[in-house]
């Protein structure tokens, strides 16, 4: 049937077609191939620094050396060694909030859980509480919740979110900017001083609350080099209603000012002690570099995470976390990539890094490291186009730049849309909590002062409805994200993983060929960044 079809077409177009790879039949059986390996059982779900993921390793490298992709790590080979460590915190761990005139243990689990966990999070003795609002200090919007208090020596307790505005000028409107995730909170919290802090959960909902007891639930892994952490807890609200107990502001009267805009920082009068048991060990995971030389000095970083979550508590008696959808379709794209680049040999201006990632589900580790330990120099590095997941549920309309907004990195995409018949779509409001820019590794090559973006296909399909579309992401982000259902049993329309790896092919070429370095606008919180370390040569 397919060759009957192609008779049809100039036999010029078709060899073109078939010599670049991005043929869609051929292109989706590839990167199903490549999936399918990755998201097997036999894997175990490719925990950070496990067996499975030095099976998965093993896979992408053989493949790198298949298609001509040159290894560059320091050593000559692909891998970039990790030294680091992990610690599960233990039921018998105890938090003590003492009240004047009592003293309350909030039981772990059911009403707070550890961001960290380890030596480094034990608070001995009883240490004084500050409330700070949101946590946040934002300069550009003349906004400081740590204005008129010190949190210096003490805990800092905090609420989820951030001001709410409908001036898009100001905290971005009604979407949330990269100060409302606990990560920038708890960095603020630990820059003034403070050696310990507690985000208040907005949702007193027992069922989100269950979800996030599963999130929470794996080993935590830091770097081995990292600086010692701090106490970082996740609250409950009816837990969280005891640390404003005695105080002159209750809890809800707390949310209700911040409900009106109105809300302030104040000392509470609760202390906090916590003494943690923990499982440690240290061992030691790998990052993959492979490239591909240009005609200039300059370096297209194309990432994608190779890790997930390992074996966890069973959901329906399925203890394994595949990661299929998260991220072994956006492995598999970058494996394509490279493929087809590296039929592409002299071609292209710049040259590409392909980088498999680990320890993105630890908190962005993978990424981190790369950036403290670059094989091309941070001012160096065009940009970074990283995949997490592949369009999985049908044919697209629509692409969403996910930090586009920040960089001229949007226009580029924009061409690239128009290019291949799109629109440049924005991110549903349904999905800021999930798809923000803070949420996989093109943030850390962010804070190197690296242009990037991760580029995903918009709620505007070919079959299905703007509603049916949107049911779909919701159900997924509800069901089947992060837990065992994300395996090759769900249903995945590998046309469309094609569709979206072409695009990104398209997109990574107009990089790669483009007359200006791609560069942040002056309003966001990189550009200092780039300056310095172009001026730095670092």
């Amino acid at each position: 049937m397919r060759l009957s079809f192609y008779t049809y077409l100039p036999i010029l177009i078709v060899s073109l077609f078939f010599q670049n790879g991005l043929a869609a039949d051929s292109l989706a059986i590839r990167l199903q191939k490549h999936t399918a390996f990755l998201g097997a059982d036999k894997l175990r779900g490719r925990a950070t620094g496990s067996p499975g993921e030095r099976l998965a390793a093993e896979y992408i490298i053989r493949n790198l050396k298949q298609f001509g992709v040159l290894p560059f790590a320091e050593d000559g080979s692909y891998l970039q060694h990790i030294p680091m460590h992990g610690a599960s915190v233990k039921n018998s761990s105890k938090l003590c909030v003492l009240v004047p005139g009592d003293t309350i243990h909030p039981c772990f689990s059911n009403d707070y859980l550890l961001y960290k966990s380890g030596a480094q999070t034990f608070i001995p003795k009883p240490v004084p509480l500050i409330f700070a609002g949101y946590g946040i200090s934002a300069p550009e919007f003349d906004y400081d919740d740590y204005r008129n208090i010190d949190v210096e020596g003490r805990i800092a307790v905090f609420f989820e979110g951030e001001p709410y505005s409908d001036d898009n000028d100001y905290f971005d409107g009604k979407n949330p900017t990269i100060y409302s995730y606990a990560e920038s909170k708890q960095r603020t919290a630990l820059a003034r001083g403070a050696i310990g802090s507690i985000l208040i959960s907005r949702n007193a909902d027992y069922t989100e609350w269950a979800a996030k007891k599963r999130s929470f639930q794996f080993e935590d892994v830091t770097l081995a080099y990292s600086i010692s952490g701090h106490l970082g807890i996740l609250m409950h609200p009816d837990a969280a209603k005891a640390l404003f107990r005695k105080s002159y502001i209750s809890l809800e009267q707390a949310y209700r000012m911040a409900r009106e805009n109105t809300l302030y920082s104040f000392a509470l009068r609760t202390k906090l002690m916590f003494r943690g048991q923990f499982e440690e060990r240290d061992f030691s995971a790998a990052n993959i570099i492979g490239y591909l030389p240009g005609k200039e000095s300059e370096y297209l970083i194309i990432s994608a995470h190779y890790d997930h979550l390992g074996v966890g508590v069973p959901v329906a008696n399925d203890s394994i976390y595949n990661g299929v959808m998260d991220n072994a379709m956006g492995v598999a794209a970058v494996l394509e990539l490279a493929r087809i680049t590296a039929s592409q040999k002299g071609k292209n201006k710049y040259g590409v890094v392909f980088l498999f990632l680990t320890g993105e589900e630890k908190g962005l580790l993978g990424s981190a490291y790369y950036t403290d330990h670059p094989v091309v120099p941070l001012y160096k590095t065009l940009a970074n186009l990283n995949i997490d997941g592949l369009a999985s549920f049908d044919r697209f309309k629509e692409v969403v730049g996910v930090g586009a907004e920040f960089s001229t990195l949007g226009k580029i995409l924009k061409s690239a849309a128009e290019k291949n018949n799109l629109k440049k779509g924005q991110i549903p409001p349904q999905f800021l909590n999930y798809e923000s820019f803070a949420r996989s590794d093109q943030m850390s090559f962010a804070w190197a002062g690296i242009p990037s973006i991760l580029i995903m296909d918009g709620i505007n399909y070919e079959h299905l409805s703007f509603e049916q579309g949107l049911n779909k992401w919701l159900d997924w982000n509800a069901r089947i994200y992060h837990s065992p259902f994300d395996d090759l049993n769900q249903p995945i329309n590998w046309a469309a993983a094609a569709q979206h790896t072409r695009f990104l092919y398209d997109f990574s070429r107009k990089l790669l060929n483009a007359k200006q370095n791609p560069k942040w606008y002056k309003n966001s919180a990189f550009y200092n960044i780039r300056l310095q370390t172009i001026a730095e040569e670092r």
